[in-house]
């Protein structure tokens, strides 16, 4: 006879096996991930994983997912602020709640289409949906405090800044072999944070 596992078992169990491929994330690349070794440093067999993710693109995707989950509370948190904040400060609260996302930038930046595609749509449209909260919550955050600002410029805003947040992990964290090409035929390089590169443009275009 069949266990049926309760929904809250199986949201600890989830949360298990994407907190083991985060901590794997950050040692080797995404391509050298594998279940097995995702399995190796859980208490689950392979065979387990998959009664929760049926690929290792699925388990990035729910990590994702929460990522954006946790980004919505910190967006939410700023677009309820009590005071107006004035450009620099709001340009200043995004920029930091941001710079806590390192991995949500990272997975976007590095995996996201591979990932998309072999995830089942199920998953990616919970994924859609969280990421359609931090467009709204990001606009929330705009009209609550650029009082001035009409919806026309918030929209120009917003489409600017989504495209943009993509490309602030690879220029945050190049490769020790990009680094030395770019050293190699003279292109500077200057180290900028994840903070930085947000601020500045969240500055410029609010």
């Amino acid at each position: 006879m069949a266990v049926i596992e309760s929904k809250e078992l199986t949201n600890i169990r989830r949360e298990e096996i994407m907190d083991a491929c985060e901590s794997l994330y950050e040692e080797k690349g995404y391509r050298a991930i594998t279940i097995k070794d995702i399995s190796t440093v859980t208490s689950f067999s392979r065979p387990s994983i998959y009664n929760y993710f049926q690929t290792k693109e699925e388990i990035f995707l729910g990590i994702l997912t929460r990522e954006y989950m946790k980004w919505n509370m910190s967006l939410k948190n700023i677009s309820e602020l009590e005071s107006r904040l004035e450009p620099d400060k709001l340009a200043d609260e995004i920029s930091k709640s941001m710079e806590e996302r390192k991995t949500l930038l990272k997975i976007s930046a590095m995996n996201l289409y591979e990932i998309e595609e072999n995830s089942r749509d199920i998953l990616l449209i919970d994924y859609k949906r969280e990421f359609k909260k931090t467009v709204e919550l990001f606009d929330k955050c705009l009209s609550r405090h650029l009082t001035d600002v009409s919806e026309e410029k918030r929209a120009q805003i917003r489409y600017a800044f989504f495209p943009y947040m993509y490309g602030i992990y690879p220029y945050a964290y190049p490769t020790d072999k990009q680094l030395e090409a770019m050293d190699t035929v003279g292109l500077s390089y200057k180290r900028v944070s994840i903070y930085d590169l947000t601020y500045q443009f969240l500055s410029l275009i609010f």
